[in-house]
């Protein structure tokens, strides 16, 4: 392999971030070279995907999606090897091979091989929230210690991370940033009235209005623990707290995040909203390379309106914001609980403000402990789990 071109393995390949990964992947095959795709039961993309890409390796979660996918790769001729389980992710997130590694699975079963890969001192690209959410400390650490690059993939954070001077991994402070302008959406409740919300739909929720998202992401915009959990994240990637953090409503989703400077100067990252653009950055970084993505008309976007995200419409919001504030086990406890009740209301099992509902009952319930290590983090993800499905339950 020529030593230009880099291995890339990218976690989560058959989800939407995924599948744009290696849309500019291919756009640059004289750069990139897909070395192992993962999914965790979608057997039919996949098998897609690695006839297209014809990686050196494919992991299934599943055991028997892995075997299924193995006889079928087989049959096509190919010679992609397949694994499964934890371990095959642990495994293709660390290989000699891989420089760059996509992580993109979403929910806490990406934190293990995107741990992984840091501590393999790889590039990652992080589009797995859970790893800052669940075990922030312990992550950072893992990328410190190995020399590993982090580099952000949420829109946001990666809009952020432009805008930020080189050095702020040193203090916000002591490089002239007053704060960040972390900006949302609203989702498509931003203007719902409040006693209308109970009686939405799973249908209506995951109807976002700028971006093109999975079902379970979708649910968090529109309840905006998504950006409760990118408040998580950007405190622990840009070495700060929640004070120095304004969630900003913009619903056009032009400008993708701010960083306001000691000096009066306010720098925002633009651009259209499609996941191409911050993938193509953070694989190219520092370089600029096409993503596919065209470019922003401002003529046509026109105007650009802001308003102050209110934590009463949005108590998931207030919610991320607290567990942040109590540090520990408090901010895996509330994705944990945010998990469980996502999917609930997505089988209709509670509504859709018993979201928060659940959340902050499993706060208070389940024991703040430091989040010293990994195995007392999961432990505080499953008690979590468990006691956000006892209130499941008991709400219908």
């Amino acid at each position: 392999m020529a030593e230009s071109i880099k291995g890339v393995t990218v976690l989560g390949a058959t989800g939407s971030i995924g599948v744009s990964t290696l849309d500019v992947l291919a756009r640059h095959p004289q750069r990139y070279r897909v070395v192992a795709l993962s999914a965790n039961t979608q057997i039919d993309r996949i098998l897609e995907q690695c006839l297209a890409h014809r990686p050196r390796y494919a992991v299934m979660v599943d055991e028997s999606a892995a075997e299924q996918l193995d006889r079928r790769l087989r049959e096509k001729g190919s010679d992609t090897e397949v694994l499964s389980g934890v371990e095959g992710l642990e495994r293709i997130a660390s290989l000699d091979e891989v420089d760059y590694v996509m992580a993109a699975i979403v929910g806490a079963a990406g934190l293990p091989p995107t741990l992984a890969a840091a501590r393999h001192g790889k590039r990652v690209l992080l589009a797995n929230k859970e790893a800052l959410v669940m075990s922030g400390h312990l992550f950072m650490e893992e990328v410190r210690a190995n020399g590993a690059e982090l580099l952000p993939i949420d829109s946001e954070h990666n809009a952020i991370f432009q805008c930020m001077p080189a050095n702020f991994a040193t203090g916000l402070h002591q490089n002239g940033v007053r704060h960040i302008l972390l900006t949302a959406s609203g989702g498509p409740f931003r203007a719902t009235p409040l006693e209308e919300l109970k009686s939405v739909t799973p249908a209506q929720a995951v109807a976002h209005p700028n971006w093109s998202m999975g079902r379970k992401i979708s649910v968090d915009s529109a309840t905006m623990m998504n950006k409760g959990l990118e408040v998580i994240e950007a405190c622990w990637l840009f070495n700060t707290d929640t004070s120095h953090i304004k969630v900003v409503l913009h619903p056009q989703s032009v400008i993708h995040s701010m960083v306001a400077y000691q000096d009066g100067s306010v720098l925002a990252q633009m651009g259209n909203p499609d996941m191409r653009t911050p993938i193509a950055h953070a694989l190219a970084w520092p370089e600029r390379i096409e993503s596919g993505v065209a470019d922003l008309d401002i003529f046509e976007v026109a105007k650009l309106d802001f308003e102050i995200a209110d934590l009463n419409r949005f108590p998931c919001l207030r919610l991320a914001i607290e567990s942040m504030d109590a540090g520990g086990t408090a901010p895996a406890v509330l994705n944990a609980a945010n998990e469980v009740a996502v999917d609930a209301f997505l089988n209709e099992q509670i509504d859709f403000t018993s979201i928060a509902r659940v959340i902050e009952q499993t706060l208070s319930r389940v024991e703040r402990r430091e989040a010293d290590s990994l195995a007392t983090i999961f432990e505080a993800d499953e008690q979590a789990r468990e006691t956000a499905l006892a209130l499941v339950k008991r709400s219908r």
